[in-house]
């Protein structure tokens, strides 16, 4: 029995190790090509390592800082991303307290709402979004977070009640009885606890709004704003020409800080999502 257990260990370890081979290439391709010069990316040799003749260094990089407004850019998505993911953990948590501590039929029907949401496709509301957005001046990346914060809400909500119903009321009670209001039973008392799933809720929030290309394209002023996901599209010269080296320079540039946010945050990504889920 032994023996077959740990044969299918390791021919799950295999399995896994090659699909995370598969994920990992095209992030690859894209620091090999990083690092090549223009006419080495749009050629045959795109998928061959950088040689003597194609190494262009960090010139791509250089060009890519240097250029097209990448830091005012990588300042607009990184303001958006943090107070975003600061507005949906602070609301949602506290909405969630609220809805599972108040079990009526109307705090049942707004957590079916909640729900409801995360199955929603956003095409079908994107148009009527934009118009909505600009006739309340939600265009600009200072507001932004208003729109991100309901979209993420279902999410956030679903994983913040599913926690709040494991966790025992007598604290919260006791805290009352001392002559906490509820705005300092929640600050002192609950908010706390909630640590783990307000680090998942983080990471995975934090990763959507960062990468998110769709929603910022539809909502902002081009002219005016640009996210790192839509300045990647700018990276054109004359006639259409695609700038491929600094493309793919300012991909690997964007790809680094989610990452490192992902890294430090996932040994949190699964213990706030099961506790999330234990009684939602």
């Amino acid at each position: 029995m032994k023996q077959k257990a740990l044969r299918s260990n390791r021919i799950w370890s295999i399995v896994m190790t090659i699909v995370c081979v598969i994920y990992m290439y095209p992030i690859f391709m894209v620091l090999m090509n990083s690092l090549k010069v223009e006419s080495a990316i749009s050629t045959s040799t795109a998928f061959d390592l950088p040689n003597a003749e194609t190494f262009a260094g960090l010139a791509n990089y250089e060009n890519a800082i240097g250029s097209q407004g990448f830091l005012l850019s990588l300042f607009y998505t990184a303001f958006i991303t943090i107070t975003s993911v600061l507005a949906i953990l602070i609301f949602c948590s506290m909405f969630a307290w609220y809805i599972t501590r108040v079990n009526n039929r109307f705090t049942k029907i707004l957590y079916l709402l909640c729900a409801f949401s995360m199955v929603v496709p956003f095409q079908m509301v994107m148009f009527t979004l934009s118009s909505l957005a600009d006739t309340l001046h939600l265009n600009t990346p200072w507001v932004l977070w208003i729109i991100y914060l309901g979209f993420g809400a279902g999410l956030a909500v679903f994983m913040f009640c599913g926690f709040m119903r494991s966790v025992p009321i007598d604290m919260e009670e006791a805290s009352m009885i001392d002559g906490c209001s509820p705005i300092q039973t929640y600050f002192y008392i609950v908010f706390p606890l909630l640590r783990p799933t307000m680090i998942s809720v983080a990471v995975l929030e934090a990763m959507w709004i960062w990468n998110d290309y769709l929603l910022p394209t539809l909502i902002l002023d081009v002219d005016k704003y640009k996210t790192i996901s839509m300045l990647i599209q700018f990276f054109r010269g004359s006639y259409g020409r695609v700038e491929m080296g600094p493309m793919m320079a300012c991909i690997m540039l964007a790809i680094i800080p989610i990452i490192i946010v992902y890294l430090v945050g996932q040994k949190h990504i699964i213990k706030g999502v099961v506790s999330g889920a234990v009684k939602g």
